[in-house]
């Protein structure tokens, strides 16, 4: 049935935290209150990827964008944009630091400049309807490629194609696949790594919930290249969402004839399982996935054994992303020709040459459109964050991104304008990894922040080797006494000694990659060690150790007439005096908690 308009309502697991299935609800229920049944269809979607605007609807086929609905805007919403066509202003985006809201979707600054490959399907298809993914092309590059072409055929294209591995390590996707082929063994794997576990990254997690069938298509195509029957896709258990519509997808697949037996009746049979992983950051390595698939630890192993060669069960065993698989189908509907037309370098002599088609990154931090983007392989940081990511709140200058996540590197305003591609991230010191992109102001301590992520890696590291173990926990001893104070000149050779350390020494890339933060701190923000160890004393005020807060004895007076909130709150009493008197901190009492900073009104407590 023909509708005059849908309302695509966002069912991501952000919106839906914040009520979006609610917002369905009340929309299906006054549209059905105002007689509009048959001309208007409700539609849940994965995310839009705008997630800071949660929750959204999207009106089609205009492109109308509605953010941060409640379900009391529904009836206003119904009766002035569906029966008498008029949008609402009032529910649009409207920009940071503008007052006019931008109707349209595509004409967003978070939107405009996106190019959508694996995440083609963004918003508009219910990714619980495999009817709605084959209206938009789906399975058309899996019967492509079982009635018209050879696995050899295949994996010729996607070698051509430039593909490199979207999950961290950027492996020609053609050269592992060929490898997988030519290793000895009649049975063989292919698996899905949903187990991304990056810290605010959630790509692989809004693919699956948004588009399960494009990985599934993938993972098929892939299994048919490399003469694969059996399939295994790893999720977080944390992903209760994207594991339930993986589950509805092979289910409809499996009705459809699109995985079992004999797939288009051309002999072809191939089938996935679902294995859920516990959390374990270092699960995101190859090896120590394939360990937790077959129920062991989940540990990493020496490299030199390669996992297409003996993986899972010791079988040849091909690994790819979420993202990755999603990209295929793309690449053999379109073709070689458009996919390397996108993105840098020169792959025809070289699959290493060149980072081509799109990445999918997740923006977070201090960046006011936050969120879910799919770019151009070659595309600035400067683009990044100020037209797609709306720039810096508040004002505020642009310290620092890290790029690749929890294991990426630092990356300074001189830098805003290297182009994001494997390899000139990997020259600057930090990496491309899943596509985690985690932005800093003025405000952030790089010292802090280097702390901060190597707590993490050090925390999920599992223990197996003694460089990542026990090297990562001296350098977080290390960076712990810098920030309260205690460093001393020496520490920042060893921080650097032992960073090369652990990234020659340790078993798996979660090691290999762990120093990244530090080394690119020291790179970049030097002179920040410099200050803590030689001065005691953090610029960002974050370091609260380093601290010294004083009272301005006029602004405490005049402005604030000594109102005694900062004295009342001080958890130590080291503030004294009177009340509508000038007040003091008294400096050996203090524990530099920073209570009496965040509730004076009156700006008159000072750091330094």
């Amino acid at each position: 049935m023909p509708y005059r308009a849908n309302m695509m309502v966002c069912a991501g697991t952000g919106c839906v935290s914040n009520h979006s299935l609610e917002l369905k609800q009340a929309l299906e229920e006054e549209i059905q209150k105002r007689g509009l049944t048959d001309e208007v269809q409700v539609v849940p979607t994965g995310c839009n990827g705008f997630c800071g605007a949660g929750p959204i609807v999207v009106v089609q086929p205009d492109g109308i964008f509605y953010q941060l609905l409640k379900v009391k805007d529904i009836p206003y919403l119904v009766e002035e944009h569906l029966l008498k066509g008029r949008p609402v202003p009032r529910l649009m985006y409207v920009p940071p630091e503008e007052k006019t809201p931008i109707p349209k979707m595509n004409d967003i600054g978070f939107f405009k400049g996106q190019m959508l490959v694996a995440l083609r399907n963004r918003g508009m298809i219910d990714p619980e309807n495999i009817d709605d993914y084959i209206a938009r092309d789906g399975y058309r590059s899996l019967a492509k490629v079982l009635t018209t072409m050879t696995p050899d055929e295949v994996i010729g294209v996607i070698k051509a194609s430039g593909l490199r591995g979207r999950g961290g390590g950027g492996f020609p996707t053609g050269i592992k696949w060929e490898s997988c082929k030519k290793a000895e063994g009649d049975i063989k794997y292919v698996i899905c790594n949903a187990d991304e576990g990056d810290p605010g990254a959630f790509m692989d997690r809004s693919i699956i919930e948004g588009d399960p069938h494009s990985v599934l298509e993938g993972m098929a195509i892939g299994a048919y290249a490399i003469g694969v029957s059996q399939g295994y896709i790893y999720v977080r258990i944390e992903y209760p969402l994207a594991i339930q519509r993986f589950r509805i997808a092979l289910k409809q697949a499996r009705d459809y004839g699109l995985l079992g037996d004999n797939i288009f009746g051309t002999g072809f049979s191939f089938d996935v399982d679902i294995r859920r992983g516990a959390g374990a950051f270092v699960c995101g390595e190859s090896t120590a996935l394939m360990a937790s698939v077959e129920g062991r630890p989940g540990e990493p192993r020496a490299k030199y054994i390669h996992t297409v060669e003996h993986g899972l069960w010791n079988r040849p065993t091909c690994l790819n992303n979420v993202e990755t698989w999603a990209t295929v189908p793309v690449i053999i509907l379109r073709g070689v020709e458009w996919f390397t037309s996108i993105g840098t370098g020169d792959v025809s002599q070289n699959p290493w040459g060149g980072s081509k088609g799109t990445k999918v990154f997740s923006l977070a931090g201090k960046i006011n459109n936050t969120g879910l983007v799919e770019v151009p392989m070659g595309i600035t940081l400067r683009e990044m964050i100020y037209d797609v990511g709306g720039g810096i709140p508040k004002g505020r200058k642009f310290k620092a991104v890290q790029t690749g996540g929890p294991s990426g590197g630092f990356l300074p305003t001189e830098l805003l304008d290297l182009q994001v591609d494997y390899e000139q991230l990997t020259e600057a010191g930090s990496m491309m990894g899943s596509g985690g992109m985690v932005v800093m102001d003025e405000d952030n301590c790089m010292v802090d922040m280097a702390k901060y992520f190597l707590t993490f890696t050090q925390d999920e590291s599992c223990g197996k080797c003694t460089p990542c173990r026990e090297g990562t926990l001296q350098m977080l001893e290390i960076l712990k006494r810098i920030c309260e104070g205690k460093g001393v000149p020496e520490d920042i050779q060893l921080l650097e000694d032992l960073s090369h350390f652990v990234i020659d020494a340790s078993l798996c890339a979660l090691g290999g990659s762990a120093p990244n933060p530090v080394l690119t701190s020291l790179r970049y923000f030097r002179d920040e060690y410099i200050t803590h160890i030689r001065d005691k004393k953090c610029p960002a005020h974050i370091c609260r150790d380093l601290n010294v807060y004083t009272i301005d004895p006029e602004l405490c007076l005049v402005k604030g007439h000594g109102c005694g909130v900062c004295r009342r709150q001080c958890p130590d009493s080291a503030i004294v005096g009177e009340k509508n008197q000038v007040h003091n901190i008294d400096q050996e009492l203090c524990k530099k908690c920073g209570v009496c900073l965040d509730v004076c009104k009156f700006d008159a407590v000072k750091v330094a």
